[in-house]
C-alpha cells in the first residue's frame, strides 16, 4: 500500500523543488524517496520511474511557464510584448533554474502534444502579429526568438556573463531591442 498523502501530483511538485535545488539531470525516483522517506517501490504506483517523474516536471514547468507569459502579454504589443515574454523566461529559470532545465526536457510525441508546448508557440506568435510576419517568416522569427531567449537565459545561468562588463542586464536589454528592430526591419528573401 502506498503511504498516505503520496499522489503523483505531489511527487511531481516535490520532484520540481528538487530540481531547483539540485539540478533537474540529478532528479530521480530514489532521490524523491529518500526525501519522504519512503522505501522506492512505494513511489511506483504513482509515477512509473524516473523518465516519467521528468516527463512530468517538464510538463509542469511549461504550463507554468505557459501561464506567467499569458499574464504577462495581456494587453500588450510589440516591443513590450516581446519583452514581458522573453523576461518571463529569463525571470523563471532565475528562480526556477532545475525547472527551467524541465522545460527543455524533450517529450515523447503523445506528451509534447499534451503540454502546453503550443501555448509557448501560440504566445510568440501573438507577438510576431505585431510586426506583420507572414509564413514563412513568422516561422523563422520563433526560432529566432526562442533560440536567444533560452540561448541567453542558458549562457547567463552558467556564469556566462558574470566575469566581464558590461552587465549581463544592459545587454539582455540591448539585445531585445535589437530584436524589436529586427522584427520591424525583416528582410525580405
Amino acid at each position: 500500500m502506498a503511504r498516505a498523502g503520496l499522489t503523483a501530483e505531489r511527487l511531481t511538485r516535490a520532484g520540481a523543488e528538487l530540481a531547483d535545488e539540485v539540478g533537474f539531470d540529478q532528479v530521480t525516483v530514489s532521490e524523491l524517496a529518500r526525501r519522504f522517506d519512503v522505501k522506492v517501490a512505494s513511489l511506483y504506483s504513482h509515477v512509473r520511474n524516473s523518465e516519467d517523474l521528468k516527463t512530468r516536471i517538464a510538463l509542469l514547468a511549461l504550463e507554468e511557464l505557459a501561464d506567467r507569459g499569458a499574464a504577462a502579454l495581456a494587453g500588450r504589443a510589440g516591443h513590450d510584448a516581446l519583452t514581458a515574454l522573453a523576461d518571463v523566461y529569463r525571470d523563471y529559470a532565475r528562480a526556477h533554474p532545475g525547472r527551467y532545465a524541465a522545460a527543455q526536457y524533450r517529450l515523447g510525441p503523445e506528451a509534447a502534444a499534451a503540454s502546453a508546448g503550443g501555448r509557448h508557440s501560440a504566445m510568440t506568435r501573438a507577438i510576431l502579429r505585431g510586426y506583420d510576419l507572414t509564413e514563412p517568416d513568422q516561422t523563422h522569427a520563433v526560432r529566432l526568438l526562442g533560440s536567444v531567449f533560452h540561448g541567453y537565459v542558458s549562457l547567463e545561468l552558467a556564469g556566462g556573463f558574470s566575469h566581464s562588463a558590461p552587465d549581463s542586464q544592459e545587454s539582455w536589454t540591448r539585445i531585445l531591442d535589437a530584436l524589436d528592430s529586427l522584427l520591424r526591419n525583416w528582410p525580405t528573401p
